[in-house]
């Protein structure tokens, strides 16, 4: 078995996912109270990842989705093609030994048999999420697949925010969760970020 994340627009093809699976335990609704400004802001930057000619699609989608359960988890886009699971590391694609161990760890956090929520990419603790949403997996794998060892990817709160040149020594992943500076760092303030998709609160190991 050889697996292959694609390009995770080319999904746009199929019919949006209108349910969910009732066989994995699911978050709860979340309520981050956001404002009419701050709800267009969430959309937009769900809509970020994707080519221009596909937001008339999905720019509903993702709006019904955080008036619904208070998040865009894009679940349209999770995997349906192969089962979520740490597989051997020789299944993974890629020019670098050390980015197929990253995915083999991310596969593994978010199996269902170890994940809290793996639906919401929470591992544990009711928001100790490894991303914030399904197009940032297949983003983040489709980097891993192909960057090498002179290479480190910065990521942001699950965000990919760029490839860089690097010796091999240096690492191959570099990871900032949830920084935000004291007087807005309050449960509510990291409901509404997580919510608008500009941090994820990802605990000690499950973002990192």
């Amino acid at each position: 078995m050889y697996l292959c994340f694609a390009l995770f627009f080319t999904s746009l093809l199929q019919p949006a996912v209108t349910c969910v699976d009732p066989s994995v335990p699911h978050a709860p609704v979340r309520t981050p109270g956001l404002t009419v400004a701050e709800r267009r802001l969430a959309v937009r930057n769900a809509l970020r990842y994707f080519p221009a000619h596909t937001h008339a699609e999905l720019a509903p989608e993702f709006a019904a989705e955080l008036e619904n359960e208070g998040h865009i988890y894009m679940r349209r886009f999770q995997p349906t093609e192969y089962e979520m699971m740490a597989y051997p590391i020789a299944c993974y694609p890629g020019r670098s030994l050390q980015c197929r161990a990253i995915q083999l760890m991310i596969m593994n956090n978010l199996d269902r048999r170890v994940a809290q929520f793996p639906a919401e990419l929470i591992t544990y603790g009711g928001n100790g999420s490894v991303l914030s949403n399904w197009a940032q997996f297949h983003l983040l794998m489709k980097y891993l697949a192909t960057m090498g060892d002179q290479q480190s990817l910065s990521m942001m709160s699950g965000h990919p925010a760029g490839l860089f040149p690097a010796p091999a020594s240096a690492p191959r992943v570099v990871i900032s969760n949830g920084m935000t500076i004291p007087n807005y760092s309050s449960a509510a303030d990291y409901q509404r970020m997580y919510a608008t998709g500009v941090s994820i609160y990802g605990q000690m190991t499950a973002g990192s």
